[in-house]
Formats: structure tokens, C-alpha cells, sequence
């Protein structure tokens, strides 16, 4: 017997709700049924242009990191033995200098133009490819240094007298003798030249450290600078030997350059904060 509530309802109707819900899925869902198969909805890179996008941004970031913050350099002879060897690789802070002065005894890479390089140098023609592998290699230190470029040691900063030799044959600096025994090559004298100098203002005297090998500032007395290293020329300082792993070391400042008969003698008062502010 059928109530009179429902005498005009068909028999069917209470199932209607349920069948609509079921015949007119939402939205949300029906975009979801589609999407799946697709990934989301989202555009996915292929796997090779992934890869490619790695890559160049890795370089990307060892371009910006050789750049402005540390390169690595190729030793491409003796000239600062034993400290350095040919073949050494060799890391260059090129932002210390930003944040202190220079440094007696630092070792420093700089650009030879204007003191041991006179006139503007050419710049030969390089074809694209080629320019590509050597700037890959220089990201490593694969590459050998540009023609330019000069590994030296800071022996005078500007102010210094130095002078070549005393009467026991060492370099003095503001008349303190310099003890090199710890750097020099086995055998060298400190120097076979006699020099008398008085470093400029913004400048610096360097020597390698394999003295009789190494055509420093003392090769360059007579050209225009007298020999001198312009300090907007440093690169920067190099603090650590690399490659090979069996050479792998610190290169700290040698212990003479800590005399305290050196700490402020000679040196330009203002010249560090003028390198701070370059």
C-alpha cells in the first residue's frame, strides 16, 4: 500500500538523486580523468635538453666563479721553483685584495702590460672553436696562461727600499735582511744582480723564486716602470698548489716577510686603503 505522501511519485523517483550523481560526474574529476594520462597538464622537457640545460648551466656558474672569485692556473715553468712546479695547477683569489693589501711574500698572477710586457700586446685572431677549448680550459687550468700573464713574489710594496745585496749576500727590505733559504731554489743566491730600488707608489717588486730562471723585475730595470708591477695589474694572490694531488699544499707568506722589523717600515701609509678603494 502506497502512502499518500508518495501516491504521485513515481516508484522509481526516490533512486533519482543517486543515478544523477552518478550520471553528472563534477568537474574537478573529469579534468583529473583527462590529466593523468597527460602528466598534469604540464609540458615536460625531453631528457636530452634537460641534461643540455645542466651542463651549460655548470658552466655557467664555473664562468662566474673564474671570473670573479677563483681561476686556476697552469704553471708553464721553472721560474718559481721549487715552490712551484712545471705542470703544477695552481688556485688564484682574486677577491682577497678587495678586503686587505697586498703583501710582501704573497705569491701574485699579474699582467705583465706596461712592466714586463712593453706596448700593448696583439691579441692573435682565434676561430670559434678555438676560443671555446681554451676557455674550457682555462675554467680547469688546463690551458697554459695567457701570454700576458706572470707568476711572481711579492718582495717590495710601494715605499720599500730593496736593495741587492748586503755583506752577507742577502736582499734587504728597508734594511732588514731577508732569510730566503725556506723558498729559494737549492743552491741560488739570493741574487746575482746588484739593484738599488725604491718601490712607487701603486707599484710592486717581484722575484721569482727560482732566481737564476726567472726574468722578474730585475730583468726589467732599464724599460719604461724600471721593472715595476702596476698593483691594478694583480690578478690576484695564489694561495694553494691542486694538481698534482701528491703536491697538494697551502702556499703561506714565508716567515721572513713576519719579521717584526718589517711590519710597517717603508710601505706607503695610504696605499692599502687605496687598493681597498679601486
Amino acid at each position: 500500500m502506497v502512502s499518500a505522501e508518495n501516491a504521485d511519485v513515481p516508484a522509481d523517483a526516490a533512486d533519482a538523486p543517486e543515478r544523477s550523481s552518478l550520471q553528472m560526474p563534477d568537474a574537478t574529476s573529469s579534468a583529473g580523468a583527462h590529466a593523468a594520462p597527460g602528466g598534469g597538464g604540464r609540458w615536460k622537457l625531453p631528457g636530452w635538453m634537460e641534461f643540455l640545460l645542466l651542463i651549460l648551466g655548470a658552466f655557467l656558474v664555473a664562468f662566474l666563479i673564474k671570473t670573479f672569485v677563483v681561476q686556476a692556473f697552469y704553471i708553464p715553468s721553472g721560474s718559481m721553483e721549487n715552490t712551484l712546479q712545471v705542470g703544477d695547477r695552481v688556485l688564484v683569489n682574486k677577491l682577497v685584495y678587495h678586503t686587505r693589501p697586498i703583501e710582501r711574500g704573497d705569491i701574485v698572477v699579474f699582467d705583465g702590460t706596461g712592466s714586463f710586457i712593453q706596448g700593448e700586446p696583439v691579441v692573435p685572431d682565434q676561430n670559434p672553436l678555438t676560443w671555446v677549448a681554451r676557455s674550457l680550459g682555462e675554467l680547469v687550468g688546463l690551458a697554459p696562461p695567457g701570454d700576458r700573464d706572470y707568476i711572481k713574489r711579492v718582495i717590495g710594496v710601494a715605499g720599500d727600499r730593496v736593495v741587492c745585496c748586503d755583506a752577507d749576500g742577502a736582499i734587504t727590505v728597508n734594511d732588514v735582511a731577508l732569510a730566503e733559504t725556506e723558498y729559494l731554489f737549492p743552491g741560488n743566491p739570493p741574487s746575482k744582480q746588484t739593484f738599488d730600488v725604491i718601490v712607487p707608489p701603486e707599484r710592486l717588486w717581484v722575484m721569482g723564486d727560482h732566481r737564476s730562471a726567472s726574468a722578474d723585475s730585475r730583468a726589467h730595470l732599464g724599460d719604461p716602470g724600471g721593472g715595476m708591477v702596476s698593483v691594478n695589474r694583480v690578478v690576484g694572490r695564489a694561495f694553494a698548489v691542486v694538481w698534482p694531488l701528491d703536491r697538494a699544499q697551502f702556499l703561506p707568506i714565508p716567515a721572513t716577510f713576519e719579521q717584526p722589523a718589517l711590519q710597517g717600515s717603508g710601505a706607503d701609509a695610504d696605499s692599502g686603503a687605496r687598493w681597498l678603494d679601486r
